[in-house]
């Protein structure tokens, strides 16, 4: 790994509601909520931070966020806006170095390594570029600076809104030890549990397990564990490819039958996971896939394509679960499940023929009763 590199990940502070509270100043202090109608089916896309004091977050039902905030202002989503906006920041960006690599409308990671302004340091770079988007956008934004996209991602969750955090190769294993499980990359509901049954709680637990213990128990995703309780990282910042699907897969700790508890909620927890990764690329899609390797390693997928693009984790679990009721059981147990999400378009494009808000409220409910 190159301990060299010098990697920024920037990432907007409540972006929707933040662009809402800069187009109608009157919403400004105010808790913001963009989503759904809370007299509706819908949810919550993201909120700002003072919707964010009464425990509201993306996703949640837009009711729920109304009982938990009366006071709340919901507004209808502006997904054209949104991507403008986002072009003008990735316009910024783009001054410092070709080398970006967008997770999202609202957060990318660049490599400053060798950048076009020949700035020494990274942190001046990322300095410059919050405050480039504060004076030509009009928002805020967080930045992480370290040597991997592991860390800087870490760095840029530290201080937020508007923060600026530096983890070094000094400071880094500290930052570790001391960071909750939870917060690190690939630990979900159900890896958090797992960790936590076993005494893990935070960074410098993880670090205690050898590497072979963390095998046994994760397979495959013990040796990434491994690494990122250590800030090992070898990911490049990979310029944008337009993607064709988004999945996710885990190898089990334990081989599994198909009617075991533990496969739906592993299954749940990939879904969400397909669901994020939809979100952070805009995108949502037709075509629904489920994965299934055994222990003997064959293998078999189940697909079903639908009338409109999902993206959220509510409609793909759905999905996946009718998938998995039309599996029968066999001897086999299994070893690996995955899930993906194809034939995408981009949300605005899903847009096109119905309202935003519609799509909100159409496509977002059709589990939430």
């Amino acid at each position: 790994m190159d301990d060299n590199r010098k990697i920024i990940h920037i990432d907007m502070d409540a972006f929707y509601a933040s662009v809402e509270q800069r187009d109608n100043p009157s919403l400004k202090g105010k808790p913001v909520i963009v989503g759904g109608n809370p007299d509706g089916r819908g949810v919550v896309a993201t909120c700002s931070y003072e919707a964010r004091k009464y425990g509201i977050h993306s996703a949640m039902p837009s009711k729920v966020a109304y009982k938990r905030c009366p006071y709340a202002v919901f507004v209808r989503p502006r997904f054209e806006i949104y991507h403008k906006v986002s072009n003008q920041i990735r316009e910024v960006f783009h001054r410092y170095t070709d080398l970006v690599e967008p997770l999202s409308l609202d957060e990318a990671y660049l490599d400053v390594t060798i950048n076009k302004m020949n700035i020494k340091y990274a942190t001046d770079i990322a300095k410059r570029i919050k405050e480039e988007i504060y004076e030509e956008v009009g928002l805020t934004a967080s930045a992480g600076v370290s040597y991997n996209k592991f860390l800087a991602k870490l760095a840029s969750d530290y201080h937020k809104p508007s923060g600026l955090t530096v983890i070094t190769k000094k400071n880094k294993q500290q930052f570790l030890d001391s960071l909750p499980i939870n917060k690190f990359f690939g630990v979900g509901k159900v890896t958090e549990r797992q960790l936590r049954n076993l005494g893990i709680n935070n960074g410098y637990d993880l670090r205690m397990l050898e590497l072979r213990q963390l095998e046994k128990i994760f397979k495959n995703r013990g040796y990434t564990f491994y690494q990122f309780a250590r800030g090992i990282d070898y990911r490049p910042v990979q310029p944008h490819r337009e993607r064709k699907s988004v999945g996710s897969e885990s190898t089990l700790s334990i081989n599994l039958n198909i009617e075991d508890e533990e496969v739906v909620d592993i299954l749940d927890e990939i879904c969400q996971d397909v669901a994020n990764r939809l979100r952070y690329s805009g995108k949502a899609g037709k075509t629904v896939t489920l994965k299934i390797k055994y222990d003997d390693f064959t293998q078999i997928t189940r697909s079903v394509s639908l009338e409109h693009e999902i993206s959220l984790h509510e409609d793909i679990r759905t999905n996946i679960y009718n998938l998995v009721k039309n599996i029968k059981s066999n001897d086999k147990q299994i070893r690996l499940l995955g899930v993906t999400v194809s034939n995408l378009n981009d949300i605005k494009e899903v847009c096109t023929n119905i309202t935003i808000f519609e799509y909100i409220e159409n496509i977002e409910n059709k589990t939430s009763n």
